[in-house]
C-alpha cells in the first residue's frame, strides 16, 4: 500500500472508529470484547483492499454486519452471554429519564434472540430498508418484517415506556366508548 493510501486509512479509522465501535456494540449484545474483535477484523479486512474501496465506511459496516452473521450461525448451539454494561456514549448527555430509557432499551436488546436484535439493529439504528437487510442477513424480506414485527412487540413487553404492546391497543387508545359521547 502507498503512504497516501495508508494515511488515509490511518485518518478514516481516527475519524469513524468511535461510531463503529457503537455499531459493533449494539450488533454483539453489549460485548464491548467482541465488539472490539468484530470491529478489529472488519478494518483489518478493509485495510487489504483499501485501494479498491469507494465509499469505506459503507464497506466496513457491511464487512461487519456479515461477520457478526457467520458468527451467529457458528454458535448456534452455544447459550447467548450478554453484558450489562453500556458503551461509552459519544456526545450529549439527555435527560435522566432518557438515560433510564437507554438502559432499559439496552438491557431489553439484551433479551433478543440473535436474529431479532440483528433485524433491530440494522433497521432502526443503521435506518436501512427491508430488501437491504434481508440481503445481508441472507434471508427473505418477509422474515425481516415479521421479525421485526416480533422484536418490536417483545421490546414493547420488556419496556413499557417505549409504546403500546399491540397496535390493537393503540387503535383501542385512540377510540371513544359510548360514555365519552355522553358525557
Amino acid at each position: 500500500m502507498e503512504a497516501t493510501s495508508h494515511d488515509e486509512f490511518r485518518e478514516f479509522v481516527a475519524m469513524r472508529s468511535t461510531a463503529l465501535l457503537q455499531l459493533a456494540v449494539l450488533l454483539t449484545g453489549g460485548d464491548r470484547h467482541a465488539a472490539e474483535d468484530l470491529l478489529q477484523i472488519a478494518l483489518m479486512k478493509a485495510y487489504g483492499r483499501w485501494t479498491h474501496i469507494e465509499q469505506p465506511e459503507a464497506y466496513v459496516r457491511q464487512i461487519m454486519y456479515r461477520q457478526q452473521v457467520n458468527r451467529w450461525r457458528l454458535r448456534r448451539h452455544r447459550a447467548e452471554t450478554t453484558v450489562p454494561v453500556l458503551p461509552e456514549s459519544g456526545g450529549e448527555a439527555g435527560t435522566e429519564a432518557d438515560s433510564e430509557l437507554r438502559i432499559a432499551l439496552w438491557a431489553a436488546l439484551g433479551k433478543l434472540t440473535k436474529r431479532q436484535r440483528a433485524v433491530v439493529v440494522l433497521r432502526y439504528f443503521e435506518d436501512l430498508p427491508e430488501a437491504e437487510v434481508a440481503a445481508l442477513l441472507r434471508c427473505p424480506v418477509g422474515t425481516v418484517r415479521s421479525t421485526a414485527y416480533r422484536s418490536l412487540a417483545k421490546l414493547r413487553l420488556l419496556v413499557p415506556e417505549l409504546g403500546p404492546e399491540s397496535p390493537a391497543e393503540q387503535v383501542q387508545s385512540l377510540s371513544y366508548t359510548p360514555k365519552e359521547v355522553q358525557g
